[in-house]
């Protein structure tokens, strides 16, 4: 699995936490849903102040993020 691809797991796996659309998170976060959904998808990278927008909107702190998407990618590594 690559990482654009765990982003978007782990961003999906926390925005469903929150109970949150697409739609919501992208209103909250000042993007565009089409943009959310491309991140969930693996198919766009975001910038780092993305991903502060991101979990400010999913109240989360970014590392809790990032640590994540390392778990993730470790234990697909292992695989």
């Amino acid at each position: 699995m690559d990482i654009e691809k765990a982003f978007g797991q782990i961003l999906k796996q926390e925005r469903i936490k929150k109970a949150f659309s697409q739609e919501e998170l992208a209103y909250l976060s000042d993007l565009d849903r089409t943009f959310i959904s491309m991140l969930e998808r693996g198919k766009r990278q975001p910038s780092l102040k993305t991903i502060f927008v991101l979990t400010s909107a999913l109240d989360i702190r970014p590392s809790q993020l990032l640590h994540d998407i390392e778990n993730l990618l470790s234990l697909q590594h292992k695989k």
